[in-house]
């Protein structure tokens, strides 16, 4: 008797194999057959089925079929035992969704397996044992969602939680925007290597670091060395796990950069399979030269190219979109590789000093920029061009269109505007007055703001573009600390809630295609961002008729709401609208 496992069958997409057994009756090869003595086998056929000589030599006369049914008894009892020792097929399985895979394509009803930390099986009903079964009851079951501009550094130390974006259906954020990173990027990634946090974490290498690290905020050109040590620094942001370059050329040092420097730099995370990410020089009267700054780094410098948090600020500059959008379209007809993110809101957020100081006079750094304040004419130079900003740019014309934030040195001035700071100071509410206003925030110790300057029409026509994705430009705040951008609870649930739920201005299906597949294609992330067998389990499952952002400017620290069940790695962390303790989350590194 001979006992084989046949080639197993082709499986169902992501489905095990099985195991089928095969008896074969024949004697073994190489069995002895010595005949029986003379008419003993006429004797045993009369009592039996055997046939007239033993298995083997020293085979007992045992029956035939009590052989057979024995050794299947002992087959089917391990296999068993095996069956039983391994436990249910799955992990988790999701079942009873509509699911919107991250493609783009048409939501489908369908069921989800997971395995570890990795989708195994997707089907339209999977009724296999699991660990835990999930009912998604009709909701949708989407791609944990990827936040390709996030200020989570600093916020993910303290809340690792981060149940801001978890409540969002978050499960991926990408550190080190505008410009400003962590160096060495090897030594900050390691320590998020060692926090047990819940989310998923990346960075870019930002080219501010770099050139502050090498010259400082001098505005100057680098010397030969100076420009070979930056790009020696951006190597080994590259080489230690960075997704690409991030530039703030609005910023200093960033806007005392060439563009044929940016490039330079630019050429170097190329070589590693990098991208450009640029919050450009000028997103108001500008913003179509920074736009094609934009392009033309990506392409001179061989590399993708992004517009990051893409909006048109002051009213005079409103409608601007559609030449910016036209630039990036030429440019991908051209073959150059230009996309865009954008967050859903009207007002954009920085620091007081940062939007409403001319660029001249923030160089050197602080000390140098209240010597300045300090000199009567400077101070003059400074206060008209700072009113002009008021007039045209951040401030939208008004001084209540600029709210204060945070102010470390004075948290009760937070949530107060402009206007308000002017009379507090004893001033009519005009704009050059709320200019003076400004510099006194300056010289006390700046704080954040948000400049209400950004027109509902161009930001629809911006997240409508194939070619935009959505990031928050937010963090990890601390619940209940300060007043910050409410884009930081809201940014993905509000794109669901507005802006395809109420306005139709997008699909479902296109919303969750800009907040999974788009991202992590533009990263590399080849295993995220879509909801198929061999993908990493980050998943959000929420109910599209409920999901909502309920963070206000008034009152932002307020979760999302609509958002039941999020699984980062094959891990449970939101279960019934619940946080819970697990931390699956990883650090990303780029290429590995």
């Amino acid at each position: 008797m001979q006992i084989a496992e046949d080639p197993p069958s082709p499986p169902e997409r992501g489905q095990g194999e099985g195991l089928k057994i095969q008896i074969d009756l024949r004697p073994s090869p190489g069995a002895s057959r010595r005949p029986l003595p003379e008419g003993e086998g006429q004797k045993r056929l009369l009592r039996s089925d055997h046939p007239p000589y033993a298995f083997g030599a020293d085979t007992p006369p045992t029956r035939r079929g009590e052989l057979v049914y024995f050794i299947l008894a002992i087959l089917v009892a391990g296999f068993l035992s095996s069956a039983a020792a391994q436990g249910p097929s799955y992990d988790v399985v999701i079942r009873n969704g509509r699911i919107v895979d991250g493609s783009g394509s048409p939501w489908y009803r369908g069921d989800v397996a997971i395995r570890g930390d990795t989708i195994v099986r997707v089907a339209p009903s999977i009724a296999d044992a699991a660990t835990r079964i999930l009912d998604a009851a009709g909701e949708v079951i989407a791609p944990g969602f990827i936040d390709i501009h996030s200020h989570a550094r600093e916020g993910i130390f303290e809340s690792p939680a981060a149940e801001n974006y978890i409540r969002q259906g978050v499960t991926t954020i990408i550190e080190g925007p505008d410009g400003s990173s962590p160096l060495p990027i090897a030594e900050f990634l390691a320590r998020l290597d060692f926090l047990p946090k819940t989310i998923n974490i990346g960075t870019m290498v930002g080219q501010g670091s770099v050139r502050a690290a090498v010259i400082g905020l001098a505005d100057r050109k680098p010397t030969a060395g100076e420009l070979a040590r930056m790009r020696t620094l951006v190597e080994e942001g590259m080489k230690d796990g960075a997704f690409g370059l991030s530039s703030g050329l609005f910023y200093v040092p960033g806007t005392f950069t060439s563009t044929d420097e940016v490039i330079e730099l630019a050429k170097v995370a190329a070589r590693y399979g990098g991208i450009y990410i640029s919050h450009m020089r000028d997103e108001a009267s500008k913003v179509s030269d920074s736009v094609q700054e934009t392009i033309a780094i990506g392409e001179r410098g061989g590399l993708p190219t992004q517009v990051t948090h893409h909006k048109i600020i002051g009213t005079g500059n409103w409608g601007k979109s559609s030449e910016t959008l036209r630039l990036v379209d030429e440019a991908r007809k051209r073959g150059v590789d230009a996309t865009i993110d954008q967050y859903p809101y009207t007002a954009s957020s920085t620091s007081v000093g940062a939007a409403l100081l001319p660029a001249w006079a923030q160089e050197g750094g602080r000390e140098k920029v209240l010597a300045r304040l300090k000199d009567p004419g400077l101070r003059a130079d400074i206060k008209a061009e700072m009113t002009r900003s008021i007039q045209n740019e951040r401030g939208g014309g008004d001084p209540k269109n600029v709210v204060l934030a945070r102010c470390e040195w004075d948290e009760s001035l937070s949530g107060k505007n402009l206007a308000d700071i002017t009379r507090m100071r004893g001033m009519d509410v005009t704009l050059a007055n709320a200019a003076e206003a400004a510099m006194w925030i300056v010289e006390r110790g700046n704080c954040s703001g948000i400049f209400h300057a950004i027109a509902e029409d161009d930001l629809r026509r911006i997240l409508r573009h194939p070619a935009t994705m959505i990031a928050s430009d937010g963090g990890i705040p601390i619940f209940g600390k300060a007043n910050p951008h409410p884009r930081n609870y809201g940014t993905f649930a509000r794109v669901l809630a507005v802006y395809v739920r109420e306005l139709n201005i997008i699909t479902l299906e296109d919303a969750v295609r800009k907040m999974s597949s788009l991202p992590a294609q533009r990263l590399g992330l080849t295993d995220r961002g879509l909801i198929r067998p061999g993908m990493k389990a980050d998943i959000a499952v929420f109910d599209p008729a409920r999901v909502r952002d309920a963070a206000t400017f008034e009152k932002p620290h307020q979760y999302a709401e609509g958002v039941s069940t999020v699984i980062v790695n094959g891990r449970i962390v939101l279960d019934g609208g619940s946080m819970l303790g697990v931390r699956p989350g990883r650090v990303l590194y780029h290429g590995r």
